[in-house]
């Protein structure tokens, strides 16, 4: 199936290059890279969908959301899980609806069919009603479904599709490929201006080599101590440079343990968050330890880098001035 173009680059038209999405995302306190930008910038003007792989909480959901917030669109989310099916992801009917109006029509069930003549009258009468049943007034539209009808776009985020049967996952292959579902009582519905849709994998299981070809890669790991400051930066902008500098070395320096779970960014910012709240204008062992469960999601973990915290913490709060944030940097004060 072929979509009209301009109906892409006219809902679409702020990103017309991987620049404009970074400085697009910036405006809502993304801090983009190259790689996410192309990605995102590809998956538009390609109309392909994005499947983004990586850890937890590096910031894949994130970017779906901020890049609905940028386009002032709507964000039409599908959480995944085990046992997950078309009745939740695309449509259900309204079945007490339905219920409601067949007792209304039973009720005057008399007045409808007294004027059939034959019973092949009679059951095209009741034939009609039972259209009417299935029809789109009585369908309560789920996230595909809700993306699918959206006259401007929207954007469709697929979040842990690893999480899902690989039964689930054939059926999305229609939806990838086509910008399309069908509905066996309606037909066939094709979007408009199809959605930018994004899938998230935290790597739970292997996906199938049919949903990887119709899709974009990209990965979006750990991010380097420079980019990192930048997000706290803006996910948290009273904090000082210098606190700053210090939280970000130790929380790098604390991923290359060896831990069951190493933390993520969103945590290095409920972190951030913390320190704030605690009044810390710089790191020392007991303000570590008092708020390491913030980092650290698992008590093996914790006892693992307890005797050497004290080393830990000096090391990030003496940082090398080679660190320090560059001048050129954007500016979340």
């Amino acid at each position: 199936m072929t979509h009209d173009p301009n109906m892409i680059s006219s809902a679409y038209s702020s990103l017309s290059s991987a620049e404009a999405v970074s400085e697009g995302l910036l405006s809502v306190g993304y801090i983009s890279s190259e790689d996410i930008s192309t990605a995102i910038f590809l998956a538009i003007h390609l109309r392909k969908p994005v499947l983004i792989e990586g850890p937890a909480g590096v910031g894949k959901t994130d970017l779906a959301q901020s890049l609905a917030k940028y386009l002032n669109a709507p964000l039409e989310r599908l959480q995944c899980y085990e046992g997950l099916d078309e009745s939740k992801a695309l449509y259900e009917w309204k079945y007490g609806k339905q219920l409601l109006y067949t007792q209304i029509l039973k009720d005057r069930l008399n007045e409808v069919v007294g004027e059939a003549g034959t019973i092949s009258d009679l059951t095209d009468k009741l034939t009609s009603f039972e259209d009417l049943f299935f029809s789109h007034q009585f369908l309560e539209p789920r996230p595909l479904l809700r993306a699918m009808e959206q006259p401007e776009g929207s954007v469709l985020l697929i979040d842990e599709i690893d999480k899902s049967d690989e039964e689930f996952e054939a059926f999305l292959l229609e939806v990838l490929s086509d910008y399309q579902v069908t509905v066996p009582e309606l037909g066939t519905i094709r979007a408009k201006v199809p959605p930018i849709v994004i899938l998230t994998s935290n790597n739970v299981r292997d996906l199938g080599d049919a949903l990887k070809r119709r899709c974009l890669h990209l990965f979006i790991g750990f991010p380097d101590a420079e980019r990192e400051r930048q997000i706290v930066g803006a996910r948290v902008p009273d904090i000082s440079e210098s606190l700053l500098k210090q939280l970000v070395a130790f929380v790098q320096d604390l991923r290359d343990q060896d831990l069951r779970k190493r933390p993520s960014i969103s945590e290095t910012v409920d972190w951030a968050r913390t320190l704030l709240l605690m009044h810390a204008d710089s790191l020392d062992e007991t303000l570590v330890r008092k708020t390491l469960n913030v980092l650290l999601k698992y008590e093996s973990d914790i006892d693992a880098v307890s005797k050497s915290l004290g080393s830990m913490a000096r090391k990030a709060a003496t940082a090398s001035d080679e660190t320090r944030l560059k001048s050129g940097y954007p500016n979340f004060s």
